[in-house]
């Protein structure tokens, strides 16, 4: 009973503490949102966020790695400079463009083609094996077919409005043609960008991965890109935002932003996930991923006012059919590999037995 019920509390902890994950995520996408919205500087922002990331993982990393770390070389700095490239700089800066000019809901709704994404980059550099000859590899087929699809119906088709709010004083979104036609123009390049931030995303994952093989120790990987990913901001910056004005931190609503998105999103988030990760597996936390939609969609709707489109529900939806079926592909396909290795194990150990047998026999000849 003891066990049982042990069972059900971790199981318990590890539900509660997913939940939490995606509320966390939820929640950075509002207040990026509003980080924009009252002007901060779409490079300021990752630049100070980056800055609180890096003094809250540099110190762990330094001492929970200090025997873990292999020694630095010229070729892991180089691996270390392109990663931060795809995973911070071009990630991060992606998804603010896209952020700024389409939403919080659509933001989420495309990050869940990642793993879809993923999968095709793992496949055609080899690092992922496809057989569509059986259920496994059809599915993550069809859900990358279905995940590209959905990403491609929000990019490109808006569909009429479905839930919306009072427009505040002086604004319609029946004023004429022209501006109709910006904001669709906007609409579509916010797509675009945050297609730019999931395939940064996908490509990270993607790099990641043999590096991690040469260079183990994760927090001190993590510090490197944060900190590579932070001198290649502050390069932008030195041409894009000259004015001292836009660094100056002038209101509480700036300070909690940027807190949010140092300690939560890029400290607790990381040290999170990564329990989730190691107790429930890598599969069942993506899988966790259209919850944060969901919430993000509710919250922009009460706090932001956000308005929801018909092109972005079936998107969206499409989108999470995509990732559930690449998520049961890869479940299925790990079930298969373990059947596969402990017939093959049986047979070894049958044949092994078998022959000693024989031999055995053949002893008791004269």
């Amino acid at each position: 009973m003891g066990g049982g019920r042990s069972f059900v509390s971790e199981k318990m902890k590890l539900l509660v503490a997913l939940l939490i994950l995606q509320l966390c995520f939820a929640g950075f996408h509002i207040v990026s949102r509003v980080a924009l919205n009252i002007g901060i500087s779409k490079v300021v922002y990752p630049v100070y966020r980056n800055i609180i990331a890096l003094l809250m993982l540099g110190p762990f990393s330094y001492f929970f790695e200090k025997n873990e770390r292999p020694p630095l070389t010229f070729s892991l700095l180089v691996q270390f400079f392109l990663l931060a490239l795809v995973g911070i700089t071009a990630n991060q800066g992606f998804y603010l463009l896209g952020l700024y000019y389409a939403s919080p809901t659509f933001a989420s709704a495309m990050q869940n083609s990642v793993p879809a994404i993923t999968f095709i980059m793992a496949s055609t550099f080899g690092c992922e094996q496809v057989n569509i000859r059986r259920k496994d590899g059809l599915a993550k087929i069809l859900g990358t077919i279905a995940s590209v699809g959905g990403a491609t119906i929000i990019t490109l088709y808006k569909g009429p409005l479905i839930l919306h709010q009072a427009s505040p004083v002086g604004s319609n979104l029946e004023e004429g043609s022209f501006f109709n036609t910006a904001k669709i123009q906007n609409w579509t390049w916010g797509c675009i960008f945050l297609l730019g931030h999931c395939l940064s995303w996908a490509g990270w994952m993607v790099l990641q991965a043999p590096i991690l093989k040469k260079y183990p120790a994760k927090l001190s990987l993590t510090s490197f890109t944060c900190f590579f990913g932070l001198i290649q901001f502050l390069f932008i910056a030195a041409f894009v935002e000259r004015d001292p004005k836009h660094w100056k931190i002038q209101s509480g609503e700036e300070i909690f932003t940027i807190l949010y998105a140092g300690i939560i999103s890029s400290g607790i988030v990381i040290a999170l996930q990564t329990w989730c990760i190691q107790k429930g597996g890598p599969v069942f936390v993506a899988s966790f991923q259209p919850v944060q939609t969901v919430l993000v969609a509710g919250m922009a709707f009460v706090i932001l006012g956000d308005q929801l489109y018909s092109g972005g529900i079936i998107g969206a939806a499409l989108i999470m059919v995509g990732l559930y079926l690449v998520l049961w592909g890869k479940t299925e396909e790990r079930r298969n590999k373990n059947q596969d290795a402990e017939e093959t194990l049986t047979k070894h150990l049958l044949e092994g037995k078998s022959n000693t047998e024989e031999s055995y026999d053949e002893s008791e000849i004269p």
